[in-house]
């Protein structure tokens, strides 16, 4: 199927900058800088290789006073080459006003907005966010996640982790809805393809008209992440859902702009018609799921640590084992409570988790023994997984 002849959802136009997402608009490819905010030349520097890889959109982390006073100066070297640039608010949403006069557009995750003020009503902390973008003139991003959402839905839908995350989304969208806002897109993302995609599924029924975002959150390193990706992209561009994308994939600081690449390429063969077969076993067998290096990250051994949990782990490759590594405090906690064995990094050493059991803090020199002795105990009394047949999606 040709992707001209994709009939896609007539979904509204979102302004971000220079560019259009949604309303007919070509999907806009995007990517994150990797580097610390506050390193501003390599900032900059990374900003630079991801528009030259051919990004429509590049995003950035800014979690403190100095991250914005670091992003002022990014904005300005990078101005002239006409980069388009987001901006990702973690837990403190007031952020948005000293962030807002530097960027086209501004994410924001609903289930982070219980951390401050608990008291203060969700529906007044994104009055105050769209108010502030309104005021400056930014696109906001609605971006869910399966591991991040809100606990009062998390609780209410119980093992529906999906409904949760599409519930958080449409919650959300009324809100601004209601605000007479509507300059915004939806993302709802995991690190399971198959919950991306039901969920845009999910929304996209309810609300054709929002541009969507669609991302394989962690999806992992080269190539079992891009092959996540690819899936997810097939079935949703395919049916006509979604209007940008994000390849989020665990690499070098120099090697960034791959995530770009492969995004342009995964386009260009839908819109071709150039599918690739959905094995019946890609869910089987040792799963690894790490998340993109971005600018959260607090110690770059984290990238390093990822490649060796995964070719540590290459003899334990036919049994169902996830592991998940997770390069900060924001993501790390709760996105590692599904894998059977999770590592979140901090800038001194890694929490190695057993479940949503916390087995210890390990030095990054000793956490690969640690995670081994694990990994040998999950599959001691496991037999290896069958490997049906592949079957075309």
């Amino acid at each position: 199927m040709a992707f001209n002849k994709i009939k896609r959802n007539p979904t509204r136009p979102v302004q971000v900058g220079a560019i259009q997402i949604g309303g007919g608009a070509p999907i806009a490819v995007q990517s994150m800088a990797a580097t610390r905010t506050q390193d501003i030349d390599a900032t900059v520097r990374q900003v630079e290789l991801i528009q030259a890889a051919g990004a429509d959109l590049v995003r950035i982390a800014v979690d403190s006073k100095a991250d914005v006073r670091a992003l002022s100066e990014v904005r300005d070297r990078t101005r002239p080459t006409g980069a388009n640039l987001s901006v990702d608010l973690q837990e403190s949403y007031r952020l948005i006003t000293d962030v807002a006069p530097f960027v086209d557009k501004v994410r924001y995750n609903p289930g982070h907005l219980h951390h401050h003020e608990k008291d203060k009503p969700v529906e007044a902390k994104v009055a105050f966010i769209a108010e502030q973008a309104v005021h400056h003139d930014v696109a906001l991003r609605v971006g869910v996640n399966c591991g991040s959402v809100d606990p009062v839905l998390k609780e209410k839908f119980g093992k529906d982790d999906v409904g949760a995350m599409v519930e958080s989304a449409l919650q959300h969208t009324r809100i601004l809805d209601d605000l007479g806002f509507t300059r915004y897109v939806v993302s709802m993302k995991d690190s399971d393809w198959r919950k991306v995609v039901e969920g845009n599924r999910r929304f996209a029924i309810d609300r054709p008209e929002i541009p969507l975002h669609l991302g394989v959150t962690e999806a992992g390193m080269p190539p079992d992440g891009i092959i996540k990706t690819r899936v997810a992209f097939e079935q949703l561009i395919s049916e006509g859902i979604g209007d940008t994308i994000r390849v989020s994939l665990t690499l070098p600081f120099d090697d960034k702009g791959q995530e770009i690449t492969v995004g342009r390429e995964i386009l260009d063969d839908i819109a071709n018609g150039r599918f690739r077969s959905v094995p019946a076993s890609l869910d089987h067998g040792l799963n690894i799921i790490s998340c993109p290096s971005c600018s959260r990250v607090e110690n770059e051994k984290f990238i390093e640590l990822a490649q060796d949990v995964k070719e540590m782990s290459t003899y334990a490759a036919d049994y169902d084992v996830t592991i998940a590594v997770m390069g900060c405090r924001v993501n790390g906690p709760g996105e590692t409570d599904d894998a059977d064995i999770g590592m979140w990094c901090g800038p001194l050493g890694v929490n190695l988790k057993r479940g949503e059991e916390l087995v210890g803090h390990f030095p990054y020199d000793t956490v690969l023994n640690e995670t081994k002795r694990l990994l040998d105990e999950l599959i001691e009394d496991k037999t290896p997984a069958a490997a049906p047949a592949g079957v075309e999606d």
